[in-house]
C-alpha cells in the first residue's frame, strides 16, 4: 500500500490523467487471475490506480536485477519465474495455483510475456490460462488504451495524455480443463484485443 500510494503520485510529475471503468469486476469470491495488456513502464503508475487489496503479480526473474525498480517490485511482493526455463516457470506456476486457493489471493499476470508499445497485442501465452484452470478461478481482464499518440521511445515522444483504464467481467472457469486453455486464451486475447481499439479510438 505504501509502494501504491507513492507511485500513484508519479502521475502528477508525468502529466497522466487516468480514466478507469469497471472496477466492480474485481468483486469476486475468493482468487482470480487478473491479465492485462503490458505497453511500458507507465504500466505501474495504471496498476496501482486499479491493483485490488490482496494482488500479488507475476514477473520475469530478470526484473529482480533492475536497479531501484527491482527492489521496489521485490518489496511489492513480485512472483519471479525463469522464462528461459520451462520447467521452473511451470513448478512456479504450480505452487502459486496452491497459494492463491489456500491464501485467497489474486495474481496479476502480463499474458504478452514482454512490453509492447505497438498499440496491438502480442498473441498471448498460456501460462495464465493453464494457472487459472488448474485453480478453477475466474479471469479478469484488464485493458490500457494504447499510449502511442503521447508515449514513444524509439520517437523520443513522451508528453502529457490520457490513459483509459477498463476492467472487464470475470471468465469462469469452473468446469473447465486443459484442453480448454487454447480456447479461453483464444477469447480472453480477442476480447482484450477489441476493448484496445475501442479505448484507443481505433476501428477494429
Amino acid at each position: 500500500r505504501i509502494i501504491k500510494a507513492v507511485v500513484k503520485s508519479f502521475k502528477y510529475f508525468f502529466g497522466l490523467r487516468f480514466e478507469v471503468k469497471g472496477l466492480e469486476n474485481f468483486e469476486v469470491e475468493g482468487p482470480a487471475i487478473i491479465v492485462s495488456n503490458h505497453q511500458s513502464i507507465l504500466d505501474m503508475m495504471g496498476l496501482m490506480e486499479v491493483l485490488p487489496d490482496g494482488c500479488v503479480q507475476v514477473g520475469k526473474k530478470e526484473l529482480m536485477y533492475a536497479g531501484s525498480v527491482g527492489l521496489i517490485i521485490y518489496l511489492g511482493g513480485v512472483i519471479f519465474i525463469n522464462r528461459k526455463s520451462t520447467s521452473s516457470a511451470k513448478m512456479v506456476m504450480a505452487e502459486v495455483a496452491k497459494t492463491m486457493v489456500a491464501e485467497n489471493v489474486k495474481v496479476w499476470v502480463y499474458p504478452e510475456g514482454t512490453r509492447n508499445c505497438t498499440g496491438d497485442l502480442l498473441p498471448f501465452k498460456k501460462g495464465a490460462f493453464h494457472l487459472a484452470v488448474q485453480a478453477q478461478v475466474p479471469v479478469i481482464p484488464v485493458v490500457y488504451s494504447s499510449f502511442t499518440s503521447f508515449y514513444n521511445p524509439k520517437k523520443k515522444l513522451f508528453k502529457s495524455g490520457k490513459i483509459k483504464v477498463e476492467v472487464l467481467p470475470p471468465i469462469e472457469t469452473k468446469g473447465l480443463t486443459a484442453g480448454d486453455v487454447s480456447d479461453l486464451t483464444d477469447r480472453c486475447f480477442c476480447l482484450m484485443r477489441e476493448t484496445l481499439f475501442r479505448l484507443s479510438g481505433r476501428p477494429a
